[in-house]
Parts: structure tokens; C-alpha cells; sequence
């Protein structure tokens, strides 16, 4: 039972909204199934800070009001374990994994990681990923449809293979291309994500079981990811400027470098955290600015200001109008609807309330992003909201916040912007799927269902 402490007055104030339903399982499944409806039935409900116990996840509480989200956020994350509270995700990304390291290890892996994303480097891969937006766009022609999610999938599959791994097209390209293309698409189904979230299916039936079939694709993409490692480490001369090459160069406070295991874990996460996001970003960008036409005429009145062909790229990602429609898709349709959670390491007083050792804080991106005390029409897509106030990193958290945010967010955004500027300067699109789209799970993120369909049209 979780009390406020007593008040003046002797009474004891009302314990915290309790939102685990009766049937926890039927819940579970219908949060899998059914997140956006679920989500804001609970919170209708409830309110913005309350108590669920699903089953899956340790008992939480689920906040999505500012001020309980700065709280968490400005509190000294000594107090609290963050990496175990996303153990569903340890099966694609590995133990090493920054986004399951805690503590001291977390702190010094985070140093080590973050001058890849930053300054100069970042702005060296501007060519390369307008050269691949190039490359893959290439491909299309007039008067023929195309699906969004696997072109931007293919795109930055790509960016994260050059900048990250320094891997040019080649064989061992081609096969990490493929493998972890088709080991995502083993969670791509709302039916097929439940995997993710119950160890008892976590099971090895064979090769064509679900779990199995997964294990075999992530054993095979491990082997190409371990052979790279093990040549760049026995020929030292052929590093080069990608982020693979700096973190194998990079050592800790004892001059020690990172693992085998270390290194494929962080490299995983990338490939995981940095692509799969990306492109169902990238994919929700291009689904809004062609479902709200007066969006599309604005947003390429700016770009026809500059010579997006020859601009330096951060000339085109300092755009203010382009920077708001990247900003209101992430608000609207969040790629993950969790920041990451808080598990408690001790008893805390949080909001005025007792919580005990163990209870997991869950700040929902989603709902927060979705108050209408703080964004006026909600479920309209709306980019002049972020030209007209600044939102608090409390308000606006696509990235998650405080020392659990996201390490690519700068990376992502210099990269959403450069593609959607290239994309839009050479073709002229049709959206195909001119009705509301929900967002559907994808794994543990979400996306448009469909994938967005476009045709090209002549550009005139």
C-alpha cells in the first residue's frame, strides 16, 4: 500500500490511484495489442501518477506529469537502478550494453561513448547520409508507389553501417544488412512483440519456432560482428574515422580497452537503437508532412531557400521550420512511449508519497506528450507549437531524460533533418494512406501500421 504521509490535520490523505486491473493478463495483453488505448483509459481514469503491477515488469508507478518528471529527472540517479529495469530489451542488445549498465560501469561507458555523437564528427557524416538518401531514393520513379518504413530502414541501415562500423558496400555489408534486417523483423507484428515481454515463450523449438528462429539470426549476425572486431584488432592501420574504430581506440581510467563482448553489445545497440528508431521516425515524418498539406507547402518554401543539394548540411538542420515538423512528429507519434524507468535501490519519498525499495518510476512519453494543458489539440499535428514556446525537458522527452538520455539524440536528429530535406528538395510525393494512422507495435517501439504508402509524382 502506497500512503501520503499524514497531513496537518491528522487525516491520512488518500494512497496513490491504483491502476492494476483484476485480470493483470488480460491487461498485459491488451497493453501489447492495444498500447494507445489502454494507455489513455488508464489514465483517464486514474490521472497522471498512478500504481500498476502487470506481471511482466516489477510493480510501478506510471507518471506523466511534469513536475513528478522533473523530480525523477534532477534526482541523484545514485538512487536508483535504471539498466534493470529494461531487461525485456537484453536479448537484442546484450548484457554490455549501455542501456543495462548501472552505476559506475554505466557512467564510464557513457564517457567513452558520448564525443562519437558530437562537434565535428557528427558533422563529417552530413555527406554520407545525404549520399545515401540519394542512393536509396534513387531507386524510386514517377508514378510508382513505394512503402516509407522499409526505404528509411534501408537508409539508415546504411548511415549506421558507415559511420559506425566504417563498413563500406562489400560482402560482410551485404550479410549484416540482411541478418539484422530479418532478426528485427521477427518482433515486426503486435502478435509476434508479446515474445519480447513473456520469458515463458522464450523458448528454442527448433528453427522454424519464433524464439528459435531468432536465436539462429542473432548467433549468425554475433559471428559477422565478432569477425569485424577480430580483424580490426589484428590490423590496427585500416581503423578510420567511424565510431567502431574510435571505441576500439578508447580506453578506461585503468588504460584498459573495451571487450570483445563489450564492443559487439555497444555495436548492437546502435544497430538496434539508432536504426530500427530512425526509420519509423523518418517514416511518421513523411506520413504527417503529406497528410496535412499547408505543412508540406511551408516546409518546402523553407528548403527552396536554401540550395539543399550544395548547403552545408548544418545550415539544413538549423532550419526553424524543419526542426518543428521533426520535433511535432516525435511529439505526436513517439517512436518508444517510455522514457527508461527508475527501479528504487532504497524506501523514497516521491510527489509527497512513501514508495518502497523496488517500485519502478515509468515516465510515459506518450501521454505526456498527449496533455492538453500543455499541448492545446493534442491529436493534431501542429509544427507552430514549437515555434511559439519552448517546451521544458520535462514536457518534451522523446529522448528520455536526465542521465538515461538518449546518447544519439543529436546524432538522430542531425540525421532525420538531412534525409527530409534531401527526400523533399528532389521528388514530389502522394500520400497513398490519406486516413488517421494509429501507431502499432514494433518490438518495444512503435510505428505506423502499413508502413506509409507514397507514390511519385512529376515535380514541377
Amino acid at each position: 500500500m502506497i500512503t501520503l504521509p499524514e497531513n496537518s490535520s491528522n487525516q491520512t490523505v488518500t494512497k496513490l490511484p491504483d491502476g492494476t486491473p483484476k485480470f493483470k493478463w488480460l491487461q498485459t495483453i491488451r497493453i501489447v495489442l492495444q498500447p494507445i488505448d489502454t494507455l489513455e483509459q488508464t489514465e483517464q481514469r486514474y490521472g497522471d501518477i498512478f500504481t500498476s503491477d502487470l506481471g511482466f515488469f516489477p510493480p510501478q508507478v506510471v507518471i506523466s506529469n511534469p513536475q513528478a518528471i522533473q523530480e525523477l529527472f534532477m534526482a541523484d540517479a545514485q538512487l536508483f537502478d535504471s539498466g534493470s529495469g529494461n531487461y525485456l530489451i537484453q536479448p537484442l542488445v546484450g548484457a554490455n550494453s549501455l542501456i543495462l549498465l548501472d552505476g559506475d560501469r554505466h557512467l564510464q561507458q557513457r564517457k567513452l561513448l558520448m564525443p562519437s555523437f558530437h562537434g565535428e564528427r557528427m558533422r563529417a557524416y552530413g555527406e554520407t547520409i545525404r549520399n545515401i538518401t540519394k542512393q536509396v531514393t534513387g531507386k524510386w520513379s514517377i508514378g510508382k508507389q513505394f512503402t516509407a518504413r522499409p526505404s528509411m530502414q534501408d537508409i539508415s541501415l546504411q548511415v549506421i553501417l558507415q559511420t559506425v562500423f566504417g563498413l563500406k558496400e562489400g560482402e560482410r555489408y551485404q550479410q549484416i544488412q540482411q541478418v539484422l534486417t530479418e532478426m528485427l523483423d521477427t518482433f515486426n507484428t503486435p502478435i509476434s512483440a508479446v515474445f519480447l515481454f513473456f520469458k515463458s515463450l522464450q523458448r528454442d523449438f527448433g528453427a522454424w519456432s519464433p524464439w528459435g528462429k531468432f536465436l539462429r539470426r542473432r548467433q549468425q549476425l554475433d559471428e559477422l560482428l565478432y569477425q569485424e572486431i577480430r580483424e580490426r584488432r589484428h590490423q590496427p592501420e585500416t581503423r578510420g574515422e567511424d565510431i567502431l574504430s574510435l571505441l576500439m581506440s578508447a580506453r578506461d581510467e585503468q588504460g584498459q580497452p573495451m571487450t570483445d563482448e563489450e564492443l559487439r553489445d555497444e555495436l548492437m545497440t546502435m544497430l538496434f537503437a539508432g536504426h530500427e528508431t530512425t526509420a519509423i521516425a523518418l517514416s511518421w515524418a513523411l506520413y504527417w508532412i503529406h497528410y496535412v498539406p499547408e505543412v508540406r507547402e511551408k516546409l518546402i518554401q523553407e528548403l527552396n531557400s536554401l540550395d539543399i543539394a550544395h548547403a552545408d548540411p548544418t545550415a539544413i538542420t538549423q532550419l526553424p521550420y524543419l526542426n518543428a515538423v521533426c520535433s511535432e512528429t516525435l511529439r505526436i507519434t513517439p517512436v518508444a512511449f517510455f522514457a527508461f524507468p527508475r527501479v528504487l535501490k532504497a524506501p523514497m519519498k516521491f510527489m509527497g508519497y512513501d514508495l518502497p525499495k523496488g517500485m519502478m518510476i515509468s515516465p510515459c512519453v506518450y501521454l505526456t506528450h498527449h496533455r492538453p494543458d500543455i499541448y492545446p489539440e493534442p491529436k493534431r499535428f501542429k509544427p507552430e507549437r514549437f515555434l511559439e514556446r519552448q517546451f521544458s525537458p520535462y514536457e518534451f522527452l522523446p529522448f528520455g531524460g536526465g542521465n538515461r538520455r538518449c546518447l544519439g539524440m543529436a546524432f538522430a536528429l542531425f540525421e532525420m533533418k538531412l534525409v527530409l530535406a534531401t527526400i523533399l528538395s528532389q521528388y514530389s510525393l502522394e500520400l497513398l494512406d490519406q486516413v488517421p494512422l494509429k501507431a502499432v507495435r514494433r518490438g518495444i517501439v512503435f510505428a505506423p501500421p502499413g508502413g506509409v504508402r507514397l507514390m511519385v509524382k512529376e515535380k514541377h
